[in-house]
């Protein structure tokens, strides 16, 4: 696995962004632009994806990088989750659900391949440099 030196460059950041750009569109149409609340809370959820990424990086250490990937892993588990309901609630189709969901189960995958590989590493971040 490369070694990083910005949060730009990881892939599963890069994918939680258009993931985060995805479901922003869908909450602009129809229905679903007026369940305020499901669009705070999938907006949120798949924001925080891609934030905790980000903030867990620039902290400078594998373990709290860790614990900030399984933050992130968790709130790609939560948009997916709230993307159930906007399907139930007629707000997407099922082809929109099935597109942001596969999305978001990547964006888990990459994250859990990534804190293998820093469990398995050596390398402690850059403040223990």
């Amino acid at each position: 696995m490369a070694t990083f030196n910005r949060f730009e460059d990881i892939l599963a950041w890069q994918k939680a962004r258009v993931l985060c750009k995805l479901i922003k569109g869908y909450t602009m149409k129809g229905l679903f632009s007026s369940d305020f609340k499901l669009i705070s809370q999938i907006t949120g959820s798949s924001g925080s994806a891609m934030d905790n990424i980000a903030e867990g990086f620039e902290r400078g250490g594998n373990k709290e990088f860790i614990q900030f990937l399984y933050i992130s892993k968790g709130s790609a588990g939560e948009t997916r989750s709230q993307l159930y309901r906007a399907l139930d609630n007629g707000y997407i189709t099922e082809e929109e659900f099935q597109k942001a969901y596969d999305l978001a189960e990547e964006i888990s995958k990459l994250i859990a391949g990534l804190i293998k590989h820093l469990k398995d590493s050596d390398i402690k971040g850059d403040k223990y440099k």
